[in-house]
């Protein structure tokens, strides 16, 4: 029994001492993410979608819940936010070839139509997409795609 209180003094003792260290947060502000309108040009809808939905993991600007301040939920959150970052940052959109624009607004429809976006450990919290908001963040994607498609095709020739 002197095991088991040793173990779980020694486990609150590192719950304590994680809470001092804190992961860089992922805070530039919503000024990050002017390009990424500017050059696709979202309705207000779709925008709106995308600030509720997206931008938390992939931009450089995330509004966090209450419980990102205490570890180890501020250590997960983070490794969400870099790996979505990873796949595709909406603050980084300038620095894409065209081809990659496309690719990654091909990776979104594919996401979103397979029900893998957003996360369930996202919207278990934040809700889910309705139909009518995946529907116009498609049909959104697919405008935006063959407008690069297009520029592809012109600047090829």
């Amino acid at each position: 029994m002197k095991i088991v209180k040793y173990i779980l003094v020694v486990l609150l003792v590192a719950l304590v001492v994680i809470q001092f260290i804190r992961p860089e947060t992922n805070d530039s502000g919503y000024e990050s993410i002017t390009f990424f309108e500017q050059e696709t040009k979202p309705s207000a809808e779709v925008a709106s979608i995308l600030k509720k939905n997206c931008y938390d993991c992939h931009s450089n600007h995330t509004q966090y819940p209450w419980y990102a301040q205490m570890a180890p939920f501020s250590f997960w959150l983070d490794d969400h936010i870099e790996h979505g970052k990873g796949h595709f940052n909406a603050a980084a959109w300038e620095s894409y070839s065209l081809k990659k624009k496309d690719h990654k607004m091909e990776e979104l429809v594919e996401m979103v139509e397979a029900g893998e976006m957003p996360l369930d450990s996202y919207t278990w919290i934040h809700g889910d997409l309705t139909e009518a908001e995946q529907q116009m963040l498609l049909e959104w994607a697919g405008l935006v795609r063959l407008q690069y498609q297009t520029q592809m095709e012109v600047s090829s020739k």
